[in-house]
């Protein structure tokens, strides 16, 4: 998380963009915070970050499906951009390899920035 975070925030300050970080729970919250986020008028996008290792049981299925819907609806239902920045990972080396660090060969939390930015200056460029 560490990793996504500072890629994330790094994304954002090199685009100029001023950035607020939110820490809830787990990825199951992401969905409330992100929508009392994005209902409160004080940002333009909003990037969710969060982690979700499959473990032994269907709880995986249950909370990044619930964690995906619910940032979905955010966006769709607020017209604020979220940058969806969710790993889902069968275990800890593929999140490590998606997280942005030195040896990875992905950036996820760059990715989901760049994404929610990109969308709110298309949006913007729109008339919204």
């Amino acid at each position: 998380m560490d990793a996504l975070i500072a890629n994330a925030m790094g994304t954002c300050a090199e685009a100029g963009a001023d950035a607020t970080l939110v820490r809830v729970p787990g990825s199951f919250e992401l969905g409330v915070a992100s929508m009392r986020a994005a209902k409160s008028g004080k940002f333009d996008a909003i990037v969710a970050l969060g982690v979700i290792i499959r473990g032994g049981t269907p709880h995986f299925e249950f909370v990044s499906n619930a964690t995906t819907d619910a940032l979905n609806r955010v966006g769709l239902d607020t017209g604020i951009p979220v940058g969806f920045g969710i790993l889902t990972c069968d275990d800890d080396a593929q999140a490590i390899a998606r997280a942005g660090l030195p040896h990875s060969p992905e950036n996820k939390g760059r990715e989901a920035a760049e994404a929610a930015l990109v969308l709110a200056q298309t949006l913007r460029s729109l008339g919204w």
